[in-house]
Order: C-alpha cells, then sequence, then structure tokens
C-alpha cells in the first residue's frame, strides 16, 4: 500500500511541475489600489468642480485641492491601517480560542474536523486517517481549523502598513490628476473644462483596469466608473452654483 502511493505521487510529479496555475492572487494589494484611486479620482475632482462653480480662482481651487488630497491621503491610509489591524487582530483572538478549545476538549474539535470534510462527500472510512493525521501534526490541525472551520485566513504580517501606504500613495495619485489643470490654466473655467476632459478619461481607463483585474466586463467597469465620478462631481458643481445664488 506504502509503496503504491510513492508509486502514484512520483507519477503526479511530474503533472504538477509542468502545469503552472494562473490564478491571480495579489487581491488585498488591488483592493487598496482601487480604493484609493477611485476616491483620489472623484473626491478632489468634485471639489474642484465646485469651487469652480462658485467662481474660485485656479490657485484657490488648487490650494484646497492639494489640502484636500494630503488630508485624504492620511484619512484613507489610516483608515486602511485600522481595518487591516482589527482583522490580524481577530485572527489572532480566534486562534488563541482555536488552541484552547483544541488542548481542552481535543475529541469535539477532532469531531469538527470529520463533520467538515463529511460535508465534501467524504466518509468515515476516507477522512477516519484524515483525523488521525492532523490530531498527530498540532500545528496543521490548527490551521485546519482555523481556515475550514472558522473561514481565516492567516494574515500578512506587514499588511496593516503595506494597506495604509498602499492606499495612500493611490490616493495621491488619483487626486493629482483632477488638480493638473488648475497647476497651468489660470482661469477656473477653461481649467475645469479640461480637467473634466482628463479626469473622465482617467476614470474610463482606471474602470477598465479595475474590471480586468477584478475579473468583471472591463468596458462595464469603466462606464459605471465613469458615471459615479461624473455624478459626484455634477453635484458638487450643482450645489456650488445653488448656494451661489441665494
Amino acid at each position: 500500500m506504502v509503496k503504491q502511493l510513492v508509486r502514484d505521487e512520483e507519477k503526479q510529479r511530474p503533472l504538477l511541475d509542468e502545469h503552472e496555475e494562473k490564478h491571480f492572487t495579489a487581491g488585498e494589494v488591488v483592493r487598496d489600489i482601487i480604493i484609493g484611486v477611485s476616491d483620489g479620482l472623484t473626491v478632489p475632482f468634485a471639489l474642484a468642480a465646485g469651487l469652480s462653480g462658485a467662481n474660485a480662482p485656479s490657485a484657490l481651487v488648487l490650494t484646497a485641492g492639494l489640502a484636500e488630497v494630503a488630508a485624504g491621503a492620511i484619512s484613507m491610509g489610516l483608515g486602511g491601517y485600522l481595518a487591516a489591524k482589527s482583522e490580524a487582530d481577530h485572527y489572532h483572538r480566534e486562534l488563541q480560542r482555536e488552541q484552547e478549545e483544541i488542548d481542552t476538549v481535543p475529541d469535539t474539535e477532532a469531531a469538527e474536523i470529520a463533520d467538515i470534510l463529511s460535508q465534501y462527500g467524504l466518509g468515515p472510512q476516507e477522512y477516519g486517517p484524515v483525523v488521525t493525521s492532523l490530531r498527530n501534526n498540532p500545528k496543521a490541525w490548527l490551521e485546519f481549523m482555523m481556515k475550514f472551520e472558522l473561514g481565516l485566513e492567516k494574515p500578512e504580517p506587514r499588511r496593516a502598513l503595506t494597506s495604509a501606504a498602499t492606499i495612500a500613495v493611490a490616493y495621491v495619485v488619483g487626486g493629482l490628476v483632477p488638480l493638473l489643470p488648475y497647476m497651468f490654466v489660470a482661469t477656473a473655467d477653461r481649467a475645469m473644462a479640461t480637467s473634466v476632459g482628463v479626469t473622465l478619461a482617467a476614470l474610463l481607463f482606471f474602470g477598465y483596469v479595475k474590471g480586468r483585474f477584478t475579473g468583471s466586463r472591463p468596458f462595464l467597469s469603466a462606464v459605471q466608473t465613469t458615471v459615479i465620478g461624473a455624478l459626484a462631481s455634477a453635484a458638487a458643481f450643482g450645489m456650488a452654483k445653488a448656494v451661489q445664488s441665494i
């Protein structure tokens, strides 16, 4: 039996070595970039449109926009840090709780392994050796319970800092796009018209790329992202005009 298993493994190894998985594994980083860039493109764009609607000069729009980008990057980065830190803290709390259960009620935890495996269609004769093997390997047992019972993946040690930096930098990059025209065009109305074109193009491009990475339809993602950004800026512009007319 053992020799047969060894022969089967030797046959399977070349197949595993030849096959290259093409799954996308940087989901958390892409999520942070999407959060940062989408907000960075939308919020300063809406602010600039609102100030332009109030007939503010380009210098004032640029100053207010840069201040918002700085504050927004800090706020968004801090939010990303706290979110990732909370996830890590939750994981470690559950890890300690699961370890205590394995130490105090091992038979119950072993029964939970059997229950989990039975949900995948395995019978007692099939999952019995797996349960025994896991009980003999405490580290693997704990990891199995965390992943398959609680659905929790071990977070990266520097995940919180990475998330904060990624979101903050992405916000700055996105936020500078609608403000660039105000750096070169003195008249706010003309700068706003240029900003609208540049930002809508950036939103289209970003929405398309986002759709490609997330697996959704790229063109639909591009249209949705652009419409949201356009509605936000139009609302800010309209409110500024309404307040000015009072």
